[in-house]
């Protein structure tokens, strides 16, 4: 008998989409913000933190290192422990299914004066985890993983030394797991950026007291540091975003305005490229919060050139890219992109995800080692969707099923609440079908 849990999620048609919808806290925001919290001197005080499972994970791995947090709907009151007052955990760390829980953790961890154990579901199990055990351990740190670099990490942590690091591919995790390690080294430790990623991590740390320094892709850290607490407000999450804009770009007649969303200029690629490709977006109600930009977006119907996306900018469009590949086929020319061979080790090979399911969709779509090309002007039709567990091949053809005639079932669609639970509600508020 089938249960619940295996049941399709079934997306109907939509004629349009309009409303106004505030989105979840940034996960990636929420993350940074929780751990130095957790490592900082006094009570730190955080609303509008992310609902995902992700999150939670990052506060139940907290716990397990005897910090004190209390959670009342969307604000967080963390008890910080100081950078050297975390608790020996009598248990292996279980970062879920979230890669910024276990990356960013261990940079934390790498300091500490004990051992522990990182594990992660079967899907984290799969991700190689050598960016940021190769830098850790040249600052000092033991680390042991599995064969192939892959997860649960047994670090032993302790006394660390400053590093100068360029990171082989651009990574915002790795740099934060290098930086936040570099809160506990003696000296100054620096991370020169291939390409820039997104900002949070410097944003967060100077904030709470650290001494960072940024400028032309270097930044740097001195160590030991003193972190202090702080009460932040936590904006939407863009990336969450970037459903419901393509969604309203692809329905004739649809009208979003998305408030408090976060505008932190390395998180905007997909806006810029979406006004390359003729989009109809205005900001509005511009204001910079806690070091992160917030305002409103809205965004309406109106035909797409499409676009042939640079390598250099997919680091920054790296979460959006599943959701763009469904949005080329609604473009006048298309939709392609190389240098993304990162998508085929996240939750899932999303390269390979997207193109199947757009396959299944009558969709044609070339599939490159790094890459795809969709052509525009494609119809999509109804059929079963696959989510490979992954929370944005879900949401991504969850949008693809408004598009079309018959709608679509998606296969583990619960995987959402990853990163969004209330993603499907949201969208249903919003979805215009009479």
């Amino acid at each position: 008998m089938r249960t619940a849990i295996d049941t399709p999620r079934r997306v109907h048609a939509a004629k349009q989409l309009r409303g106004t919808i505030t989105l979840p806290g940034d996960k990636s925001i929420s993350h940074r913000y929780a751990l130095l919290g957790a490592i900082a001197e006094g009570t730190t005080r955080i609303r509008g933190f992310a609902s995902s499972r992700d999150c939670q994970s990052t506060l139940e791995c907290l716990r397990d290192l005897g910090v004190g947090i209390e959670r009342d709907h969307d604000e967080i009151t963390i008890r910080g422990c100081g950078l050297n007052g975390l608790r020996e955990p009598g248990a292996s760390l279980d970062a879920g299914n979230s890669g910024s829980t276990m990356r960013m953790l261990a940079g934390i961890l790498a300091g500490q004066p004990f051992k522990s154990r990182l594990t992660g579901d079967i899907s984290l199990s799969r991700r190689p985890m050598k960016r940021i055990i190769e830098p850790l351990s040249q600052m000092g740190a033991r680390i042991r993983s599995a064969e192939g670099w892959l997860p649960p990490l047994e670090i032993e942590g302790g006394s660390l030394r400053p590093i100068h690091f360029q990171p082989p591919i651009a990574s915002a995790q790795v740099k934060t797991a290098i930086l936040f390690a570099g809160l506990m080294a003696r000296g100054e430790t620096t991370v020169s950026e291939p390409v820039a990623t997104r900002n949070h991590s410097e944003i967060a740390l100077g904030q709470m007291g650290a001494k960072i320094r940024c400028a032309n892709g270097v930044i740097s850290i001195g160590g030991p540091a003193r972190l202090h607490a702080v009460s932040v407000s936590i904006p939407g999450d863009i990336s969450s975003a970037a459903f419901f804009l393509a969604a309203a770009l692809m329905l004739p007649d649809s009208e979003i305005i998305i408030r408090g969303a976060g505008l932190n200029s390395t998180r905007t690629a997909m806006l810029d490229l979406l006004r390359r490709m003729g989009a109809p977006l205005e900001i509005t109600n511009l204001e910079t919060a806690h070091g992160e930009p917030v305002g409103d977006i809205r965004a309406a119907f109106g035909p797409l050139q499409g676009a042939e996306i640079p390598p250099e900018i997919v680091p920054n469009l790296i979460d959006e890219l599943p959701v763009l590949a469904v949005l080329g086929t609604r473009t006048e020319k298309g939709l392609s992109f190389r240098g993304a061979a990162e998508l085929r080790v996240k939750e899932s090979d999303r390269l390979h995800a997207v193109a199947e399911n757009l396959r299944r969709m009558g969709a044609k779509v070339e599939e490159f080692p790094d890459g795809l090309f969709v052509p525009g002007r494609q119809t999509l039709h109804g059929a079963e969707i696959e989510s490979y567990g992954d929370h944005r091949i879900a949401m991504a053809f969850a949008v693809a099923g408004l598009a079309t005639e018959e709608g679509v079932d998606i296969r583990g669609g619960e995987c959402v609440g990853i990163s969004f639970p209330e993603f499907f509600e949201t969208l249903e508020r919003v979805a215009v079908r009479a």
